[in-house]
């Protein structure tokens, strides 16, 4: 067939050592967090009344490109690191593509996602600071499932505020983190201030990952010995991720495969971003250029249909102001099954990168996502989470543009995690009841409506 194997396999030797941090090599760096009282950038202090004190270091590093990974974290990512990168032989095959596609499948652990690459590093520098707990908020379940993992084995208290509409969808993943000792509660609720508030102005609602975060931000601010976490977006989480990124570069070189294009799909960013560092450093270095495509829901185009602004990070406006791709925080998307990409915003750093095109983004719609899933499941083995089916939709159809081009591209994507939770959308879209949702201009303007009003942030 080829020298290259069906699944590449690192050593554990080869593991990375350290994270990378791409902000050092960025020319224009993100725009810094602010305070929304004083619209000045954040502190370290200041940021540290919510996040632990490590991490809070790193959300502010733009300069350092590598940092250390603690060994004890590096022991932990043992138990299911490195992951495999696997050459989709089946999947070219059956799209009788000239194409090379390879996926980087970051499932093999029992969350189902990459999530646990941050979720043991949060906890690790929670449990160092001598903490009691962390909460955090979760919308498909899958960060959730990894922080509640990750508190089990540091043995700390994790309480997790899950958006409605999937705590409803996916009872099981409530379960698995229940299981592991997390206190789960669906969003909007009336456990918080800002969730009774965020209740009584949208009766009804299923909830938000903006909702959810704000719940999770007064919580841990109104208990002692707690800090917030959050499972994407952030500087910190990013960095975290780029395990992904760094294996699968180091795999590519080990073979001496060269990829034309990487694909990921873009919810908060920390997948996409932890899988496209090392290769967007090269490019932004001028050592190699890339195709990058960030993938997002039609439902919730914070990318293609969005304003770059600075915005809350979340509903109840508790979170400083972060410059991004928004949609407004206020702006609850359709109860879609991509339940880890229905927020508001987009990473600054992602967002700056796609501000000055050195990536592209495209949006696409749900049934043609579920296709695609189902198309890949039968070929390759793997049921993928709806998330990660993003990334799939836009590698086949890039495969499927090398067959009527006859060109010999070698295509790069994220295989996020397993969609083994996420069997009442696969029902819904084989019964035909599945949807394409998407919001209209009115609907969006509705959103904008809530974006901070201030000097140079105007968004008209």
């Amino acid at each position: 067939m080829s020298e290259i194997p069906y699944k590449i396999y690192l050593e554990e030797s080869e593991m990375p050592k350290q994270w990378y941090n791409l902000r050092a090599d960025m020319k224009n760096k993100p725009a810094p967090l602010l305070n929304p009282g004083t619209l000045k950038p954040m502190t370290a202090e200041e940021l540290g009344q919510v996040f632990c004190e490590e991490l809070v270091k790193q959300e502010l590093d733009d300069t350092t490109p590598y940092i250390d990974i603690p060994d004890e974290i590096r022991d932990f990512y043992k138990m299911y690191r490195p992951s495999p990168l696997v050459r989709a032989y089946c999947l070219e095959k059956k799209l009788d593509t000239p194409a090379k596609i390879y996926y980087k499948f970051e499932g093999n652990n029992t969350s189902g996602s990459h999530k646990l690459n941050s979720a043991i590093a949060q906890a690790y520098y929670a449990k160092k600071q001598g903490l009691k707990g962390v909460t955090t908020e979760t919308g498909a379940g899958q960060w959730g499932t990894a922080l509640s993992m990750a508190c089990a084995y540091l043995d700390l208290d994790c309480q997790v505020y899950m958006v409605k509409c999937s705590y409803e969808q996916k009872p099981f993943r409530r379960e698995v983190m229940r299981t592991y000792g997390a206190q789960v509660t669906p969003s909007p609720s009336d456990t918080t201030e800002v969730g009774r508030k965020i209740l009584k102005e949208h009766p009804g609602t299923t909830g938000s990952l903006g909702c959810a975060i704000s719940e999770a931000v007064e919580r841990a601010t109104s208990m002692e010995g707690y800090r917030y976490v959050l499972g994407s977006v952030l500087n910190q989480v990013l960095l975290h991720q780029t395990v992904i990124g760094l294996e699968t570069k180091t795999a590519l070189d080990k073979y001496g495969v060269t990829a034309d294009m990487i694909i990921g799909c873009a919810g908060g960013g920390s997948n996409l971003g932890g899988l496209i560092s090392p290769f967007m450093g090269e490019k932004l270095r001028g050592e190699r250029d890339y195709q990058i495509i960030a993938v997002e829901p039609a439902s919730c185009p914070s990318f293609t249909r969005g304003k770059f602004v600075y915005d809350f990070c979340d509903t109840g406006m508790v979170t400083p102001l972060q410059k991004m791709y928004t949609l407004g925080n206020n702006f609850i998307p359709s109860a879609n099954h991509a339940g880890g990409l229905r927020y508001h915003g987009m990473s600054a750093v992602l967002s700056q990168l796609y501000h000055d095109g050195l990536m592209e983004a495209r949006a696409v719609e749900q049934t043609s996502v579920f296709q695609a899933a189902e198309e890949f499941a039968r070929v390759e083995g793997i049921l993928p989470a709806p998330e990660s089916a993003h990334a799939i939709r836009v590698a086949m159809d890039e495969a499927l543009k090398c067959k009527e081009t006859g060109e010999e591209k070698t295509i790069v994507f994220g295989l996020t995690g397993t969609g083994y939770f996420d069997m009442y959308a696969y029902e819904n879209f084989n019964n035909g009841t599945m949807s394409d949702y998407i919001p209209t201009d009115e609907d969006l303007e509705a959103g904008f409506a809530g974006i901070p009003r201030f000097p140079g942030n105007m968004t008209d």
